[in-house]
């Protein structure tokens, strides 16, 4: 069985996106664990780790959140597992979540440190299941190449098998490759891949947008899974807002407070893909029965315009089970740009 331990060494790399390509594009069995969550969520009155349950509802997998992450917070876990038996029980996990499949993913923290003082950091995983480690990086270019170097020079691997690593979301790759790659091979590190960023994988649906704003649903329920390409605050006159390009832009989420009626319906008659109503006012009712027969979703929430803006403008784009066109987009990208079979051979 092949065991995989993929790291990256800052946020938001694209660590979970890579596994979620990497086994849309092959037939392989597959088990998946995370043993320290860093993103917290409650489903089905237990607590999950995002990308473990993200991952359980994409494939179907029949795992329980006890066999995938051992827990989340330090201080709790440090009274839990020692520097002796952690290792046993990772090792452990790993045996029982690998068994009768083909390959064993194993998902690092946030960042390749974290969890060291609990010896759950990404390299600690590698050794204790002696799975191979690829580490992702992301960033703009010099923030990539100052990465991939202080770990050549800084990050001891003695003992861990460092199959190599992968450079995601990069905006230009022959440029990427013109000035970098000569200085990366250089180092002797193996680079598995280099992805190219695309916009499409920054675009939110409207479920996720409704979940993460605890919005109530009141119109367009069959429209949830519409994909969210632009933002554009109604904070303005409707006059004015017609006259703005970016109201004509495609697939438009308006956010604007319920009682401006006016510019509620003028964007129903465009390429608006979902309404959020702020100050929970509610349009009149003819208005909230045409978003419904146009299946354009109509959301409700409590915040003002400018607080619900800036909740949005802070979101991180999070992968999700409904973005059927983002997980193929994600399975056609590790088929072109990454060395899969070097990582799996």
């Amino acid at each position: 069985m092949n065991k995989v331990i993929f790291a990256s060494t800052r946020e938001s790399a694209g660590k979970t996106s890579i596994i979620v390509g990497m086994m849309s594009a092959i037939e392989k069995k597959f088990g998946y664990i995370k043993p320290f969550g860093d993103r917290l969520i409650y489903r089905r009155k237990r607590n999950w780790d995002y990308d473990s349950n993200l991952i359980i509802d994409i494939f179907n997998l029949e795992e329980e959140p006890e066999s995938i992450t051992l827990g989340f917070d330090h201080s709790k876990l440090k009274y839990v597992y020692d520097e002796e038996n952690i290792g046993d029980t990772i090792s452990e996990m790993a045996k029982n979540m690998g068994e009768d499949k083909d390959i064993l993913i194993v998902e690092g923290g946030k960042e390749i440190s974290y969890g060291s003082s609990l010896n759950l950091d990404s390299l600690s995983l590698a050794k204790y299941t002696d799975g191979k480690l690829v580490v992702v990086f992301s960033g703009d270019n010099d923030t990539i190449i100052d990465d991939i170097k202080f770990l050549k020079k800084y990050v001891d691997t003695k003992g861990i098998k460092l199959a190599g690593i992968i450079v995601n979301k990069v905006q230009d790759i022959d440029e990427f490759e013109d000035v970098y790659l000569k200085d990366i091979k250089a180092l002797g590190i193996k680079i598995l891949g280099i992805v190219p960023f695309k916009e499409q994988l920054t675009y939110f649906t409207i479920s996720y947008l409704a979940e993460k704003l605890y919005a109530k649903v009141v119109a367009g329920e069959g429209g949830m899974s519409n994909i969210v390409k632009n933002i554009f605050v109604g904070a303005m006159s409707t006059d004015e807002s017609l006259r703005n390009p970016l109201f004509n832009k495609e697939n438009k989420f308006l956010v604007t407070s319920g009682d401006r009626s006016d510019m509620i319906l003028a964007a129903l008659e465009g390429d608006t893909v979902g309404v959020l109503l702020t100050n929970n006012i509610l349009p009149p009712a003819n208005i909230i029965s045409r978003a419904a027969e146009k299946n354009i979703p109509m959301l409700l929430v409590t915040m003002d315009t400018f607080q619900a803006a800036r909740q949005i403008d802070r979101m991180e784009a999070l992968l999700t089970k409904d973005n059927e066109e983002r997980i193929e987009l994600l399975g056609q990208l590790v088929q072109k740009y990454i060395k899969v079979d070097e990582i799996l051979k």
